[in-house]
């Protein structure tokens, strides 16, 4: 499937009717903050030229200084501006909403020019940034040579467009953008298949009104018998069109989800497969880049991709691992979060996320280093509640201790009373990790006491591995073992029961 920013390409001269999508022009209903509230908020206040402003955003460029490798780059990356509309929050917040955006947009394979942000009470619902700002913006985007504009929001059909008819270059929102990375980065045929499920969610509204091309009305009332013109005369070729580019669509999206349908059915038998072996199983989740697979390496030696870049797992990834105890368990790596997940893609990635809900634990993973840490907990614990897994326990794990501020970490830990502090790259905290992993996860609740003769050692070693082995001895008659084992086992070790031995 064509990437969102060739999909808009392709989308380019179809915009004549733009206005006919007015009643979704007021539809966006958050900025980076969130939603935008009515006489709520009366913190800062600002001048008018303050908040009429574009401010600016430093640090955000990305341009490479060789010319021989920016006239390369050139060829195959687009050179972007990034907007954003700082509604509620701090200046440092809106700021570190918009450096995250550069990020994104990095990912996609973009190079930032530059960022800029308007302080408004909310999105203005034609331009996004109101229409005289979005002209200093045409400007902007004149002197940096960029080709496409960022916006840090979903902006609705009607602002999309008519933003592109003033600065005159093609539109993306964050929506899209992050769209567009998880498009980049699926490897499973599962994973393909929930992007362009998403997608296509995406795409759908977005086909009314769109297009020179497509124009509903032939023009004429030819063919009229009645001569007063409407009516079955004067439908065009353009409405036959849009709705049978929204069949094609929905008959696309729901042979999508039966296919999705049937992969989880080969996850659930592998799942259900590792419940009756009664194996207990961990999920790592937090937000993107927060080191998850760095983590899962170094817990199992999995040998997982590791990439400084947002999104880079997309399929889950699921190793087996051990306790210091000896406990056999299941690790699985997630799909990253991130502020403002698109929701067509939660939805998608249902299936796949199915993996945190039913966990016996979850090892949140912060990165400690990042400027707002308690933004991606809160992020992240959104997600786990849109998945029902609340109500599994939580281990909050600090990631990149080695390059935090101590002082960060210190308020984290006060924050988040079930805290460990740990560092993927270099090992800190592992071991105390892996010890409280044992300490958390579910204990077989049967003790058994048992001789067991030699012969069955099988039993033995299912003791090992599917409980928790407290005492064993080497007798002239077999194995004398007291174990915490789940009932199922306990049911075997019966006959061998002390107890009734003795008794």
């Amino acid at each position: 499937m064509t990437s969102t920013f060739e999909a808009r390409d392709a989308a380019e001269p179809r915009r004549a009717e733009a206005l006919m999508d007015e009643d979704l022009a007021g539809g966006l209903g958050q900025g980076i903050g969130g939603g935008y509230r009515d006489n709520e908020y009366d913190g800062e206040q600002y001048d008018r030229s303050d908040r009429a402003a574009l401010r600016r955003v430093s640090g955000l460029s990305t341009e490479l200084e060789d010319v021989t490798e920016v006239e390369y780059r050139q060829l195959r990356l687009e050179r972007v501006v990034l907007v954003g509309v700082w509604t509620d929050g701090t200046a440092e917040e809106a700021e570190n909403s918009l450096a995250e955006l550069a990020a994104l947009a990095e990912t996609a394979g973009s190079e930032v020019l530059a960022g800029v942000i308007q302080r408004r009470d909310r999105p203005d619902p034609a331009t996004y940034i109101g229409s005289g700002k979005a002209k200093e913006l045409r400007d902007i985007v004149l002197e940096s040579g960029a080709d496409t504009v960022v916006c840090d929001g979903e902006l609705s059909p009607g602002q999309l467009i008519h933003l592109e008819d003033v600065v005159k270059v093609k539109v993306v929102d964050r929506t899209a953008l992050i769209l567009d990375i998880f498009a980049q980065h699926a490897k499973s045929r599962e994973g393909k298949a929930q992007v362009s499920l998403a997608q296509m969610q995406y795409m759908l509204p977005r086909l009314r009104g769109w297009g020179a091309s497509l124009s509903r009305q032939m023009g004429g009332g030819g063919g009229s018998s009645a001569g007063g013109g409407g009516g079955m005369a004067t439908r065009g070729p353009g409405e036959t069109k849009i709705e049978t580019d929204r069949r094609r669509i929905r008959e696309k999206m729901a042979k999508l989800r039966r296919e999705i349908v049937d992969m989880k059915k080969g996850r659930d038998t592998k799942r259900q497969e590792r419940k009756r072996h009664q194996v207990p199983s961990v999920a790592i989740a937090g937000y993107t880049n927060a080191g998850k697979s760095s983590l899962l390496n170094r817990l199992t030696g999995a040998g997982v991709l590791v990439e400084n870049a947002l999104f880079a797992t997309l399929d889950p990834t699921v190793r087996r691992a051990e306790t210091p105890s000896g406990r056999v368990y299941t690790l699985a790596d997630t799909v990253g979060f991130v502020r403002h997940l698109p929701h067509h893609l939660v939805e998608a990635f249902r299936s796949t996320m199915e993996e945190v809900a039913d966990a016996d634990l979850i090892l949140h993973v912060v990165d400690g280093s990042h400027p707002e840490p308690e933004a991606q907990l809160a992020a992240v614990r959104q997600v786990i509640v849109e998945v029902d897994a609340q109500k599994v326990p939580e281990i909050v794990v600090i990631n990149k201790a080695d390059a935090a501020d101590p002082e960060v970490l210190q308020r984290l830990l006060r924050r988040e009373p079930h805290a460990i502090v740990v560092s993927a790259r270099s090992g800190q905290g592992m071991a105390e990790l892996l010890q409280l992993i044992d300490d958390e996860l579910p204990r077989p609740s049967v003790e058994v006491l048992a001789l067991v003769p030699y012969t069955r050692g099988d039993l033995v070693s299912r003791a090992h591995r599917e409980g928790e082995v407290l005492v064993e001895e080497h007798t002239g008659d077999g194995t004398l073992l007291t174990a915490r084992v789940l009932p199922d086992l306990a049911a075997e070790f019966e006959r061998f029961a002390v107890a009734a031995q003795t008794g």
